[in-house]
């Protein structure tokens, strides 16, 4: 098989494609070293757990890596504890971090000084110059169709070749990212590889609960809400009964703050509500999932979904 190498910094995966990092909970050691172990590159999401609880995540992926895998960590720069859990995961040597929700010039320079890669998410060319000047090793740009919080109302492939023409590092497509014509079409227009969360979130690894996994096969694409949480931006969420609560600048109690955000609405507790998910209550709780999930008709292993990934890849060379 013919595949594009995919390199940033010290990385060189089997298999071009990265696993996106999801919070809450839901992509932890398991799903981010299995995806290691099948050729991709496995993220751990910061968001929601402790420094404790992260390098815990951190240390036993790496115990359950076989081989050759890589492991990085998602850090959110909205959030108050960004700059502590980038510096826990710069002590614990990751192989990358990757910074959603805004950047700062001071997460390069700590990347830098420790020789670690530090990736950008970003939804212009205009951002992602910016995050290459400060220091960026690559950008992964996310378009419109990706689940949880949005940067943007364009479409991925609107975007991607503005930003693959304004930067000289790897560009990994995300948003909407689901099978190989995906990643093929992406490669064709000039990105190094792509990035999905939707898509492995319905693997026997994935560390969400199973009611999470099937609250994704189960859902139709009519299922699928765009409503601005706590952070100020719209979210990608499934259609459920606290989605009915929120709707239309509705308002939940918030019983205890758990002072996460560096700004906040307070409608609600976006922090919380990704919480009663993550404990299997997927009713009551915020669902994030990208514009295509409703095409998810089973959950399987994970490498099983890379290589049907890499084989309908194959078949778009022909």
């Amino acid at each position: 098989m013919n595949v594009p190498q995919l390199k940033i910094g010290h990385m060189s995966p089997k298999f071009p494609i990265i696993q996106g990092g999801m919070g809450v909970g839901i992509s932890l050691s398991g799903l981010a070293s299995a995806v290691a172990n099948a050729g991709g590159i496995g993220i751990i999401s910061g968001t929601g757990i402790s420094v404790e609880e992260m390098r815990f995540h951190i240390r036993k992926a790496r115990e359950n890596i076989t081989g050759v895998g890589y492991i990085g960590i998602n850090v959110l720069f909205a959030m108050n504890d960004f700059a502590e859990k980038m510096k826990a995961a710069l002590e614990e040597k990751v192989d990358f971090i990757i910074s959603g929700a805004g950047i700062s010039r001071d997460m390069y320079s700590w990347g830098r000084e420790a020789g670690i890669p530090v990736l950008s998410i970003v939804s212009s060319a205009k951002v992602a110059k910016l995050s290459e000047r400060l220091g960026a090793a690559a950008v992964v740009v996310e378009g419109h169709e990706a689940g949880g919080h949005l940067g943007t109302d364009r479409p991925l492939f609107d975007i991607l070749p503005e930003v693959v023409e304004a930067v000289n590092i790897p560009v990994i497509a995300a948003g909407g990212m689901m099978n190989g014509y995906d990643l093929a079409r992406a490669i064709s227009l000039g990105a190094s590889g792509v990035q999905m969360g939707t898509r492995f979130v319905a693997s026997h690894e994935c560390d969400a609960p199973q009611s999470f996994k099937e609250k994704y096969v189960a859902a139709k694409k009519e299922d699928l809400l765009l409503i601005k949480t706590t952070v100020g931006l719209e979210g990608r969420m499934i259609r459920n009964s606290f989605t009915e609560l929120i709707k239309d600048d509705g308002k939940v109690r918030v019983k205890k703050c758990l002072d996460c955000l560096k700004n906040c609405s307070y409608r609600f507790c976006t922090l919380d509500s990704l919480y009663t998910s993550m404990n299997g209550d997927c009713e009551n709780g915020l669902v994030f999932a990208g514009a295509r999930v409703h095409e998810i008709e089973e959950i399987l292993p994970v490498d099983t979904i890379i290589e049907n990934i890499m084989a309908e890849y194959e078949q778009c060379r022909f």
